[in-house]
């Protein structure tokens, strides 16, 4: 069964997924949510996950530098909540401190256009999500 993970932000998700094995994390798509009710999200994300025969959704927590949670960790639980109410699906957190940071970095150094990296720099963040997970798996 695959894994899919969530990169939560304000206007977009990024999406990502694993191979079947459970072993590589492939940025999947960007997901926006700009004028979408998170009950709305939450139903989108449970019937990706069902379409695509995930067993886990692995969620990126923002914790803050220090390690402790902030304003912005509540809202991805509460969201993350409301897809767990939708399914049976196992819900784990995964710290994400840095990833849109590294994911921006890749993408400079790819030599990729500002408005391009704002279309993938979520699903390429969702990606590094996933691999540390699968990695501590």
């Amino acid at each position: 069964m695959r894994k899919m993970a969530l990169d939560i932000g304000d206007v977009r998700i990024g999406i990502a997924t694993s191979d079947p094995m459970g072993i590589i994390a492939s940025g999947y798509e960007t997901y926006n949510r700009k004028g979408k009710s998170d009950e709305e999200v939450a139903d989108y994300m449970v019937e990706f996950a069902k379409a695509n025969a995930v067993d886990t959704i692995v969620v990126g927590l923002p914790l803050n530098m220090d390690g402790t949670s902030g304003e912005r960790v509540q809202i991805v639980k509460g969201l993350a909540s409301l897809i767990a109410e939708r399914t049976d699906i196992k819900i784990v957190y995964q710290d994400e401190r840095l990833t849109t940071v590294t994911a921006e970095r890749m993408l400079i150094e790819a030599d990729m256009r500002r408005d391009k990296r704002k279309q993938v720099v979520d699903k390429v963040a969702a990606s590094i999500i996933l691999q540390c997970y699968l990695d501590r798996i």
